[in-house]
């Protein structure tokens, strides 16, 4: 469990020590935060008797910032095996298993610090949770999504040799996972096709989860947000953990 903690530690300094790169990394959220949300939010209230369009793009764009900051700090490996740093972790005398728990839980904690300090954005946009009672279960699925995004991308950057193929991820999963998930739009009354794509994307009950926490009800429910959001968590874990530990030293 040191090496576990070490390698936490070590992810957490190797962000923070780059302040423009946090910086830098909270630019596209909160331009949709206030460009999309103050844009559509008087046409969104006109064709909802008043409702208020913040309510459903403030918990999205949490779940965007925590999704791009966790993939790329599980991609971040594609860089070290460039460096050879990567080398010089897994000639370490302890386990894959426990080296990329360390780096996913890491990249996870640095990528919810990004949603929180989102969230501390969108008072300032406006908007406001109806109770503060369920702040740690919004917090909770912070961190699940967090947790599930950073194993994704550790899982896809143990296959990836190069940063050839980093556009490729981008554009063709990581890109529709958040345009697919709701995060800019609510999730009733949508037509069958994209109704059933929704339901298919992990980070769709993020986004439920976090406005069924700040905003409620949860339009898939809560419970079920959670169970899923875990399952897969464990899942990508599991398949992030094998392919860390097919990765030549």
């Amino acid at each position: 469990m040191n090496v576990v903690y070490i390698l936490w530690l070590r992810q957490l300094k190797r962000t923070f020590r780059s302040k423009s790169r946090v910086i830098g990394s909270l630019g596209q959220p909160l331009l949709f935060l206030f460009a999309l949300g103050f844009g559509f939010g008087p046409i969104y209230a006109k064709a909802n008797a008043g409702a208020n369009y913040m309510d459903v793009i403030a918990p999205g764009v949490m779940a965007m910032g925590i999704l791009f900051t966790a993939v790329f700090s599980g991609i971040e490996i594609i860089w070290d095996r460039q460096f050879g740093f990567l080398k010089e972790t897994l000639v370490a005398p302890t386990s894959r298993m426990n080296i990329m728990i360390g780096r996913t839980l890491g990249g996870a904690t640095i990528a919810s610090i990004q949603g929180i300090i989102i969230f501390c954005f969108t008072f300032i946009a406006g908007f406001r949770p109806t109770s503060y009672m369920m702040l740690p279960v919004a917090l909770l699925i912070v961190f699940l999504i967090a947790v599930l995004f950073t194993a994704l991308g550790t899982a896809i950057a143990s296959v990836l040799s190069d940063f050839q193929g980093f556009q490729l991820v981008m554009n063709f999963l990581v890109m529709p996972l958040f345009f697919l998930s709701g995060a800019l739009f609510p999730l009733q009354n949508l037509p069958t096709v994209l109704a059933i794509i929704v339901r298919i994307d992990p980070l769709s009950y993020g986004v439920d989860g976090l406005r069924g926490a700040l905003i409620p009800p949860a339009h898939l429910g809560l419970p079920l947000d959670l169970t899923v959001l875990g399952a897969i968590t464990l899942l990508l874990l599991i398949i992030g953990s094998y392919l860390f530990s097919r990765i030549e030293a």
